[in-house]
């Protein structure tokens, strides 16, 4: 962990690429991603890969670079969201941030030899899974580190996916979840929760194992919900739904960094990790994939069944310390406020459907409010 200031840290997020005008999945990813790095400045600090391919042709993805604080990061967030629109618009699409599609759709693998291997070895699930989320990347100082800071997220990790919480549907019919997207995602064998793993050599060897097995072709395909980066010195946190709202994506990275920065303080003083069983991480994990803030959670630190405005307020409880530090804790309180209120993206998905009985309204309105700063 940065001892000198705030850890860093940075958003990846993932956009169903969508007919522009009904809003039915399009597979022009390829064309959307060029022209939306031509929509970035040539003198600007993003490179030329801000936006980038994904296993879909259906989807396309933006990565911010290292920020220090909220600020800074939504407004990246906003410029790259913005190239990524207006790159869309230039190749006759629309891109949104929405956990799944509202229609049905046979999602067709962007033309690379990796993505061909894993659909050949991974069959339907490869096949079918067209899905967006949110992955944040926080600074950590050595590998180890972020071993045991992986090791103490996951009992509040299903709460971020409540709060996230934006993809209620899957092939043209509302599946009943907020999240359904995490319930497809952890078909894949690495997917979910993991660990514990003690340290960085712990960690790797439970990977090495995996590709072994044949479970994930290689590093990058082990899914956990908190993972090591392969490619920087980040612990990954991979559980969120995409959120439509920028300013939703940026509570969650906000919430993220506060919860590594917890347990990167917890490690140094030779916490002992609390044990997660199995069983209650998947029951609390699927809990708030079925129901994201309308119905009960279990709390992060009690395991007990609670109103899911009582789990989000453990979980604020838990980081407070840091989000003082960060001097963030009103935009967090603001914030959940803001979702505990009016709801999570699937709740207003569902509202419009309801409104209007159409699903090309449903993608209208994340078109917008995806673009929108």
């Amino acid at each position: 962990m940065n001892q000198t200031g705030p850890a860093t840290f940075g958003v990846e997020e993932e956009f169903l690429v969508v007919e522009a005008g009904r809003g039915r999945p399009l597979p022009a990813g390829d064309e959307v991603v060029d022209r939306a790095n031509e929509q970035l400045p040539d003198d600007g600090d993003f490179g030329d890969d801000a936006v980038e391919h994904e296993f879909k042709r259906e989807q396309a993805e933006l990565g911010s670079l290292p920020c220090t604080t909220a600020t800074e990061l939504r407004a990246q967030l906003v410029e790259l969201r913005s190239a990524m629109a207006a790159g869309a618009a230039a190749s006759g699409a629309a891109v949104a941030a929405i956990g799944t599609s509202p229609f049905r759709v046979r999602p067709t693998a962007t033309a690379d030899e990796r993505y061909e291997r894993m659909t050949a070895e991974f069959g339907l699930l490869a096949r079918q899974s067209l899905t967006c989320g949110q992955h944040v990347h926080v600074e950590v100082g050595s590998r180890d580190e972020g071993a045991g800071v992986i090791d103490r997220l996951p009992p509040f990790l299903p709460v971020l996916l409540a709060l996230s919480a934006n993809s209620p549907w899957w092939q043209g019919e509302d599946s009943g979840y907020a999240s359904f997207r995490s319930a497809i995602w952890g078909l894949w064998p690495t997917a979910g929760p993991s660990g514990p793993f003690g340290d960085a050599a712990g960690y790797d060897a439970a990977v090495a194992q995996l590709v072994a097995t044949g479970s994930a072709l290689d590093e990058g395909m082990v899914y956990f919900d908190a993972r090591l980066s392969a490619k920087y010195p980040t612990v990954e946190v991979r559980v969120a739904d995409v959120c439509t709202d920028v300013d939703d994506a940026v509570l969650i990275a906000v919430l993220v960094r506060a919860l590594v920065t917890t347990t990167s303080r917890a490690w140094a003083a030779g916490d002992a990790v609390e044990p997660s069983p199995p069983q209650w991480q998947r029951a609390a994990t699927w809990r708030a994939a079925r129901y994201g803030l309308t119905g009960s959670l279990v709390d992060p630190v009690s395991r007990d069944l609670v109103p899911a405005a009582d789990a989000v307020s453990t979980l604020v409880d838990a980081v407070g310390d840091a989000l003082d530090a960060i001097g963030e804790r009103d935009l967090v309180a603001d914030g959940l406020d803001r979702l505990l209120r009016t709801g999570t993206g699937a709740d207003r998905q569902r509202r419009v459907h309801a409104t209007t009985g159409s699903r090309a309204a449903v993608m209208r309105d994340a078109i917008a409010r995806t673009a929108s700063a």
